[in-house]
Formats: structure tokens, sequence, C-alpha cells
């Protein structure tokens, strides 16, 4: 990614999660498990949280598609400490969003979409099909 777009999202990461009460930060990642941008976190923290978080969406995804549950739209995990809020963006990203448990959960959950949404706009990472299946 250039210099120009990781500005780009930050400025739509800083905008729009800015205003979520308690944000400790957020990282969008490729389908891969690749940390695109992180906002509020130290690289090497966001490239764990990407990886891990990237095994969670992978898991919802293919849940969904076992139950005919169509596009995951949010998930929501709850710890003592910590809220994280996964969100798809575009086609073939993720954002990850990370909350102290004073964030209000409609506010996460509201601002997290509408800011996946405006990534998606103009970020577009396909998802890799599938190998064929030897036979």
């Amino acid at each position: 990614m250039t210099t120009t777009s990781n500005d780009m999202i930050y400025s739509v990461l800083d905008n729009n999660l800015s205003r979520i009460a308690g944000i400790k930060g957020a990282v969008l990642l490729s389908n891969d498990g690749i940390m695109l941008s992180s906002y509020l976190l130290d690289r090497p923290q966001g490239e764990r949280v990407a990886a891990a978080s990237s095994g969670i969406a992978s898991t919802m995804k293919a849940i969904s598609r076992e139950v005919d549950g169509g596009r995951v739209i949010r998930q929501l995990v709850e710890m003592d400490d910590r809220y994280l809020c996964i969100v798809g963006c575009g086609e073939g990203s993720t954002l990850i969003v990370v909350t102290s448990r004073k964030a209000r959960l409609g506010e996460l959950g509201g601002e997290a979409v509408r800011t996946a949404q405006a990534l998606g706009e103009w970020l577009g990472t396909p998802e890799r099909s599938q190998a064929p299946t030897s036979q």
C-alpha cells in the first residue's frame, strides 16, 4: 500500500472511531490476516491482533456459509476489560476495533459498521478463490 492510501485509511479510522468512548485501537486487515493499517496500536501489536482476528473472522464466515446465513455483518467479543468488534470491510478486508468496557455497545457497533462501509467504498481486496480439488 502506498503512503497516500495509508494516510487515507488512517484518516477514515480517526474521523470515525475517535468518537467511540474508550477506543483502544483498530486494525484493518486483508482476509489473509495481513495488517493493512492500524490505529492507536503499535505495529507488532497490530500485526498480532490482525493475525488472531483473521482466524475468528474466517471461522464466522465458514459457519455462515454452512447455515446459509449470508454475509457476516458484525461480531462482538466481550472480555473482562475490553470489547472487540469485527466487521467485514469491502470484498476481502476486515476491520477490528478494540475498546475498553466504557464503550456503549450500540455506539461501538454502529461506528464500526459505518467505518467499514466508508473504507469498503474505495478499498476492495478481492477474496482469493479456493483451489480446485483434485479427484
